[in-house]
């Protein structure tokens, strides 16, 4: 396995210590004295993850090492990472269940997509709107995950779990866009080409020559 599938990967294993984290408020310790508290961890550990993100992707184009492994698993990575972390969330009473839903909905049905366009040949390419989401999302998570003993921070984190949620329904509706607009060309074509094609000739047309 390649440097890029391995960080990949080693996303998916942050994702059960994340929960782990959140759901037990655990573990509280001192270091040098100065108090580390779980939910400094919990963000520590969705930055990790958050930065293998990043450094997955840009080492696979500069090292061109692009696999169908990674292309399939990078998604799954940031799905299961974001999902697991908001649901923990919802569950500390931090988030709200239907921005939840929101969000998360709007991944499968985005997957569902992807999936429907590559049985027809089509590809659809990453929107600049699903980038900022991401971005927005681990802002968001980081600090909502803070306001578990921090509340000044409460009216951040809800601006920026609007900003999420907005720009999921605008990101997914740009993906629809795309998906209908190629497949609109695609008719189109189809359509061209049925009618450069020649009629074939008929037997009884050939006999009365």
């Amino acid at each position: 396995m390649n440097l890029p599938n391995s960080l990949t990967t080693l996303r998916i294993f942050f994702v059960p210590l994340l929960v782990v984290v959140l759901l037990t408020r655990q573990p509280n310790f001192d270091f040098w004295g100065l108090p580390i508290h779980f939910e400094v961890l919990g963000v520590l550990i969705l930055l990790m993850a958050a930065a293998t993100d990043m450094m997955d992707g840009y080492l696979a184009r500069s090292r061109k090492e692009i696999t169908t492994l990674g292309i399939l698993l990078d998604p799954i990575a940031d799905k299961l990472l974001i999902s697991a972390a908001f649901i923990s969330l919802v569950e500390m009473g931090l988030m709200q269940a239907w921005m939840v839903v929101i969000i998360i909905g709007r991944e499968f049905m985005v997957m569902g997509l992807r999936e429907i366009a590559s049985v027809e040949g089509l590809i659809i390419p990453a929107s600049p709107l699903g980038k900022v989401k991401m971005i927005l999302q681990v802002l968001a998570g980081c600090t909502v995950i803070l306001t578990a003993n921090h509340p000044a921070l409460k009216l951040v984190g809800t601006v920026l779990l609007w900003m999420v949620v907005v720009s999921a329904v605008a990101s997914a509706g740009h993906y629809f866009q795309m998906f209908w607009t190629q497949i609109n060309f695609r008719v189109q074509q189809r359509r061209r080409g049925a009618l450069l094609v020649k009629p074939e000739e008929k037997p009884q047309d050939v006999l009365t020559r």
